[in-house]
């Protein structure tokens, strides 16, 4: 089964990779990654997500604590978090492969309601690595399948997302899942707000408008966003500037001074710092490093 999917995967990504060995098939939420070099650090704020990891290995780090996770291991994530990552394995002979997820928190929400489970009070710990479960390679199989039959997609997608979702509910990592699904509980409250300043990044960040949306006062709104996701709101808010920024310098050639001003930064030369203090070099520095490497390549 688990060799099942990783040709799947594979065939996935010969259909649908972009250059950059990401594919995104007809299912929303969906993706598939490969390479068969190991990658630079690679930054970014992640939505909740579980990511199976069918051949070769990675590195992800959040705040002091790295994993270290290889083939037949998931990857959760459950709360918006910055984290740093490194495909660690993978050559021409044995490409790295993983299958990612995002999770539905509205697909999560129902389930929980129907499966009459009660919201958790252990401590929330947003990023979590095992061994994945056989119910949730099968389910996530089934749903690769799909592919080999275009018209079935629309058909089936759904409830075959719902069921991949249910087995994650009632698995290891449920307890950590079951937190979204329910919406009065801190991290839903924040996962609003922070959807709020992912949908608005490049303006003003006003604070008494997020704590509002997750109907908390303010002190106790940058208390819970900090548990939540390890920083403030501001700092989360840069963090999205500069990860965006760094793709548009990357993906599109966008000169640093466009890339400064296209995702809200007024001053240059504070993009510039703030840019160096994140990635450990400033980004013309960068940029000039990566565009030498493409010529040598």
């Amino acid at each position: 089964m688990f060799n099942d999917l990783l040709e799947s995967v594979r065939a996935c990504s010969l259909a649908y990779a972009d250059r950059y060995g990401v594919a995104r098939p007809p299912i929303a939420g969906l993706s598939t990654i490969t390479t068969t070099t190991p990658s630079e650090l690679q930054y970014a704020i992640s939505k909740p997500l579980v990511a199976l990891l069918l051949q070769g290995s990675k590195r992800v780090a959040f705040g002091d604590r790295s994993f270290d996770f290889g083939p037949g291991e998931s990857l959760v994530i459950t709360a918006d978090v910055p984290t740093v990552s490194q495909i660690t394995g993978a050559n021409t002979k044995e490409p790295y492969f993983s299958l990612v997820m995002e999770l539905d928190l509205a697909v999560i929400e129902k389930l929980a309601m129907e499966m009459n489970i009660v919201a958790s009070t252990a401590p929330h710990v947003p990023v979590r690595v095992d061994h994945a479960e056989k119910e949730v390679v099968a389910a996530a199989l089934r749903l690769m399948k799909l592919l080999d039959r275009p018209s079935s997609v629309p058909i089936l997608r759904d409830q075959l997302v719902r069921e991949m979702h249910y087995w994650l509910l009632v698995g290891k990592h449920g307890e950590a899942i079951r937190s979204l699904g329910f919406a009065e509980t801190h991290s839903k409250r924040i996962a609003r707000a922070i959807a709020m300043i992912r949908s608005d990044y490049a303006r003003p960040l006003r604070v008494e408008r997020l704590a509002e949306s997750a109907s908390m006062s303010v002190s106790s709104f940058h208390e819970h966003f900090r548990l939540v996701t390890s920083l403030t709101p501001l700092q989360f808010q840069k963090q999205l500037r500069l990860i965006e920024a760094r793709r548009l310098m990357l993906a599109e050639g966008t000169m640093a001074k466009i890339a400064a001003y296209t995702v809200g930064y007024e001053s240059v030369s504070q993009f510039t710092r703030e840019y160096g203090r994140l990635f450990g070099v400033p980004p013309a520095r960068e940029m000039k490093k990566i565009r030498l490497e493409a010529c040598e390549a």
